[in-house]
């Protein structure tokens, strides 16, 4: 990352206590050797340790990257293995922190720009994350294992798009079917001669029920998948909207769980 302008005093002293809560003095001491830090500070609470190290650090290369380093040094993933969630909950509030810089801290370990926030509800709101939006919500495997590196990223716009084709792709896998789109819900779910069903098809009630899935699955791909290959990432709407995208491209692989093959027709 190229040389970052400094930190505000607020910005330091809100950064400074949040990482004291974050480990203990010996995990600070240790992060601020290996980062080259010093701490002179003759501190011995530890956010007023970290304070005075950052603003140190500030003054003297006059750019906020030692800053940076120390927290990707800190908060990196691997220390809360198996403690996910009070990782993910320390970096929002830290994120809240540095939105004012236009810097986020992705659940990577990594720190991307961002637009600035130019107030604390915009910082606020900038920083919640698809995963609160899902809580409640019971996700298909499927659905993260096609956008497991974009959702990681907080990268929602390309997170639903891998989504979309990871459902394509599934039931060409299922049905042998080398098409895409409408082309392959119509071959693959045809109401006279399907290659997958959802059900038996024996009454008008499951042949509406048939009909009514293939609908959903082609309306998908028209609403989701086909507008965001098309459209310019920055009007897309974003997270609200990829949390009911990846929740409805959830649903339909639930509904493809239930789906037998028929052995009817070709696949050509």
């Amino acid at each position: 990352m190229s040389a970052v302008s400094c930190f505000s005093e607020e910005q330091i002293e809100a950064l400074a206590r949040l990482l004291g809560e974050c480990g203990t003095g010996s995990d600070i001491s240790r992060t601020l050797d290996n980062c080259g830090l010093v701490d002179k500070s003759g501190q011995s609470t530890k956010w007023r340790r970290l304070e005075w190290v950052f603003l140190e650090s500030q003054r003297q290369y006059q750019c906020a990257n030692h800053v940076l380093n120390f927290i990707r040094s800190f908060l990196i993933p691997v220390r809360f293995t198996g403690r996910s969630d009070v990782f993910e909950m320390h970096r929002q509030e830290l994120n809240v922190i540095l939105a004012f810089s236009g810097i986020e801290y992705g659940s990577d370990g990594n720190f991307r720009q961002r637009e600035v926030a130019k107030t604390l509800d915009g910082a606020e709101r900038r920083v919640k994350t698809i995963q609160a939006k899902f809580r409640g919500r019971r996700i298909h495997p499927e659905v993260p294992k096609y956008c497991r590196a974009e959702l990681l990223q907080d990268n929602y716009f390309h997170a639903v798009f891998e989504a979309t084709k990871g459902l394509a792709q599934r039931i060409r896998d299922m049905s042998g079917v080398q098409a895409d789109g409408a082309a392959l819900v119509d071959r693959v779910f045809s109401i006279d001669r399907p290659l997958l069903v959802l059900n038996s098809l024996r009454t008008e009630t499951e042949r509406s029920e048939h009909k009514g899935f293939a609908m959903l699955l082609k309306g998908c791909f028209g609403a989701a998948r086909n507008p965001l290959a098309h459209e310019p990432k920055i009007l897309w709407e974003g997270e609200d909207d990829a949390a009911d995208y990846l929740s409805l491209i959830s649903l339909l692989h639930r509904k493809l769980d239930d789906c037998v093959p028929t052995g009817l027709g070709d696949t050509k």
